[in-house]
């Protein structure tokens, strides 16, 4: 019992250590050796452009839901006015991040570990190297600058999926004024929150380029490997999304508090 505890310690922490190579290898090699314009352009536009409608629709649909109960949980309280509130803080500071995050994880980062995965295996990687190309600057460096960017960007118009999916259901439907629903919001919803937001979605743009980036390129045996890669990477970062959530949230608000 002690052994496999010491055995999967180790393995652990030579998986850390790898992960931070490749960060710093994707680092040194995108300044040294910066990849070219089209290698950007082409990630720009499957991370980026591509996940727009699923996000656009989790988002929407996100707010419907969020929108729905809150007038159901509390009209007859005499508090349905304080949906657009709920709808926008909910929305811009936590289910706005982590659902984009998430969307993008299952959509382009499986897909990204994948086809470097089936890179590894099949020894493309072996040969840009016997190219003198390095792999993390012609394969990594692209994908992990359109994360970070592409990311943040994704969420912002969740959010205001989001919001205007609230909009939809609580003045169609349940017949709220357009002034209940909105005039609150630019008292009770500040910078701080759009900051908390935004700056949540550029971790986990980090999270989950260069984790799927990791297992794809540390990828062995074959399809199975692809195969059991790509599940470990989907996992891995929708795991360190929701830790790294609650570290952010407490950090932020604390820091917040502090200095406001």
């Amino acid at each position: 019992m002690v052994g496999s505890l010491k055995l999967f310690l180790f393995r652990v922490f030579v998986a850390i250590g790898e992960y931070v190579s490749l960060i710093s290898g994707v680092c040194t090699a995108g300044i040294k050796k910066p990849p070219s314009w089209a290698l950007f352009r082409d990630q720009f536009f499957h991370i980026g452009v591509l996940s727009t409608v699923v996000v656009g629709i989790t988002g929407f649909t996100t707010g419907f839901v969020l929108a729905a109960q809150s007038i159901y949980q509390l009209s007859d309280k005499g508090l349905a006015g304080v949906t657009g509130i709920l709808v926008g803080k909910a929305m811009i500071t936590e289910l706005g991040p982590i659902l984009t995050a998430f969307m993008v994880t299952g959509r382009v980062g499986s897909a990204m570990c994948a086809e470097l995965g089936t890179m590894k295996v099949t020894e493309q990687i072996d040969a840009l190297r016997s190219m003198a190309i390095d792999p993390h600057s012609h394969l990594v460096a692209p994908r992990f600058v359109a994360g970070i960017f592409m990311v943040p960007l994704l969420t912002i118009f969740s959010m205001l999926m989001g919001i205007w999916g609230g909009y939809i259901i609580s003045v169609l439907w349940f017949g709220m004024s357009p002034a209940t629903y909105y005039n609150p919001m630019p008292i009770h919803i500040t910078g701080f929150d759009l900051f908390t937001g935004v700056f949540k979605s550029f971790v986990f743009g980090i999270i989950l380029v260069t984790i799927c980036c990791y297992k794809g390129m540390k990828t062995s045996g074959g399809a199975a490997g692809v195969g059991t890669s790509t599940t470990q990477s989907v996992v891995i970062s929708y795991v360190l999304i929701l830790l790294w959530d609650f570290f952010l949230t407490m950090a932020l608000n604390a820091f917040h508090a502090e200095f406001s």
